[in-house]
């Protein structure tokens, strides 16, 4: 069952007088429980891709479902809804709030989607536990590890079960051994709690943990 479908999806940019195509058809979809990698090129459009599935960006043309609903280009103020309900984002720079704990990181995350107070905490606790900082649930960014980070950001994302992840370059500040053992709770948590998660990559690494490795170039998409 498809929990993502993009259909043709254009995207093109004014730039002055020139108008760039940077997006030129994509067709995608996402399994329930599915992991897919996206590959390609700087400049090749994956980003744009990225930022359109996940509801930050509306497409110049095309079609796009999320989890079930319809994406309306002309009404963008309906996005951040979408957002908080069916997406869960993963940054490569981790974006935490250097101030909070990891604990308030994650509970913070939950409050903007109407999570709040003692149930708030206990999800945040949840997904903490879940990626293997029960720790590590007091410490500032600061105190942590680039790996402990990805992980706080992870449980974020998985805060308040979306049914869709993606990932931005999720290893790319990581070394080879802690790179692995994301990528390892990443597959488990998607298998386990049958979320869909779409990574944009350009780690090698990535492949082995795929159902599908899919590769963009000039804003098209190949097998």
């Amino acid at each position: 069952m498809s929990v993502l479908r993009a259909q043709h999806i254009i995207k093109t940019f004014q730039e002055g007088r020139e108008t760039v195509n940077v997006l030129r058809g994509i067709d995608l979809t996402l399994e329930r429980g599915e992991i897919v990698v996206l590959e390609g090129p700087s400049g090749s459009g994956k980003t744009t891709l990225l930022s359109i599935l996940g509801c930050i960006l509306t497409p110049t043309g095309g079609e796009l479902e999320v989890d079930g609903r319809k994406i309306d280009p002309r009404r963008p103020e309906l996005l951040p809804d979408v957002r908080k309900r069916s997406i869960g984002f993963v940054f490569q720079q981790y974006n935490l709030f250097p101030a909070l704990t990891a604990l308030e990181n994650v509970e913070f995350a939950l409050n903007i989607k109407g999570c709040r107070g003692p149930e708030a905490q206990q999800e945040a606790e949840r997904v903490l536990r879940a990626v293997g900082l029960a720790e590590r649930l007091r410490f500032l960014p600061r105190d942590m590890s680039g790996g402990q980070k990805q992980r706080v950001a992870l449980a974020r994302a998985l805060s308040g079960h979306p049914p869709i992840l993606l990932a931005d370059e999720p290893t790319a500040n990581l070394d080879s051994e802690v790179g692995g053992q994301i990528l390892r709770i990443f597959h488990d948590l998607a298998k386990k709690e049958d979320r869909s998660l779409l990574i944009v990559t350009h780690d090698p690494r990535v492949r082995a943990f795929a159902d599908r490795v899919l590769h963009i170039s000039d804003g098209l998409l190949a097998n």
